[in-house]
């Protein structure tokens, strides 16, 4: 999933959009159909943005509800800077897998 920021160049805003995007376009519910709860899941993100260094991966972790959350980001998304390159429009990705560990 995507997440924009269209004025500001924020990484990290761009990023939380698309965790946002992501998980407002699953369901997560499959936890309590195998015997665990919402914050037993296992949660890795991945975050594709331009400039992954500039992305506070703490503030993604904290936008996410439940589970143990690991967030990785790497080279990826858009963005488009106007003509003196002091704003622009920015595109992140997300990739989230969502496990739980049955011990095995």
């Amino acid at each position: 999933m995507s997440g924009s920021e269209v004025h500001g160049l924020d990484y990290t805003l761009a990023a939380k959009r698309a965790v946002f995007d992501a998980i407002h376009h699953s369901s997560l519910g499959f936890a309590r159909l195998v015997g665990a709860t919402a914050d037993e899941m296992i949660v890795n993100v991945t975050i594709g943005a331009p400039r992954p260094e500039k992305v506070q991966v703490d503030e993604v972790v904290d936008a996410l509800p439940h589970g143990r959350v690991h967030v990785q980001v790497v080279v990826g998304g858009l963005e488009l800077l106007n003509e003196d390159g002091s704003d622009g429009t920015l595109i992140a990705n997300a990739i989230i897998t969502v496990s739980v560990d049955d011990g095995k």
